[in-house]
């Protein structure tokens, strides 16, 4: 029995894989070492059944087919990198809020992301990527990079006019957005900051060290639930950034 596969429908599949895994190698939390390889390649696999790609207009030289390639992971690589920065804003929040409150102090190793996270960094790195899914975030984000291949076919050489802006606008909302969530704390904490301050001004002879930094990791442990209720409408917020990101990247509008 002979098994005969056509080649333009292949070759345009495994180039839509390229770009997918591409993309899942730089976005949270494929990115991390919490989820096996395999399973990244079993779903980039999968999502690329879902982009049907045409091969039609895939040019099948060796030189042009290596150009390709290489095509499929800039884009996938260029559109995670924005999609990484829009949805870490929240863990930039946190970490905002861990050098207000002093926790930034206690930075330690993370053995999934392979650097170094702080406190509620990385706690609002967990919220952002429990909220993103709990909400299903995560399907628009996906579905984003799906239709990136009606806009951007296989075959195509990308224009990167509107990427400057689109990283810049990036960059912007990546700061505004994490200042916007750590505000409430960073305000309270610096309330805290000035009235010890004064204090200290009364009564000089308090240790001002040893009296600011328990009562500001204090106040940040009770009070880190002034910047939850924000969440959720910031991570659906920045859901629809990083698809409207993508569509431009891709050649949208």
């Amino acid at each position: 029995m002979t098994l005969t596969v056509a080649g333009e429908p292949l070759v345009a599949y495994l180039l839509a894989s390229v770009r997918i895994l591409a993309w899942l190698a730089v976005v949270p939390p494929f990115s991390g070492r919490g989820i096996p390889t395999m399973a990244k390649v079993v779903l980039g696999l999968g999502l690329a059944f879902a982009a049907v790609p045409d091969g039609g207009a895939i040019p099948l030289s060796t030189v042009a087919l290596l150009l390709n390639v290489g095509t499929q992971v800039l884009i996938g690589v260029a559109m995670g990198f924005v999609t990484q920065l829009l949805l870490g804003a929240v863990a930039a929040a946190g970490s905002l809020i861990d050098v207000f409150g002093g926790f930034s102090l206690a930075q330690g190793f993370d053995p999934l992301s392979m650097n170094t996270n702080t406190v509620f960094g990385k706690f609002h790195q967990m919220l952002a990527m429990i909220l993103l899914f709990a909400s299903g975030g995560y399907l628009i984000v996906i579905g984003g990079l799906v239709r990136t291949f009606h806009f951007l076919p296989l075959g195509t050489t990308p224009h990167w006019q509107a990427a400057p802006d689109v990283l810049l606008t990036a960059f912007g909302l990546f700061f505004t957005t994490a200042v916007q969530i750590a505000l409430p704390m960073i305000a309270v904490l610096f309330l805290s900051d000035l009235g010890l301050a004064l204090l200290t001004k009364v009564a000089p002879q308090l240790n001002a060290f040893n009296v600011m930094f328990p009562v500001k990791v204090g106040m940040t442990l009770l009070l880190v639930g002034l910047s939850f209720p924000v969440l959720p409408d910031a991570v659906d917020r920045l859901v629809d950034l990083t698809t409207q990101a993508m569509s431009t990247l891709s050649g949208a509008g």
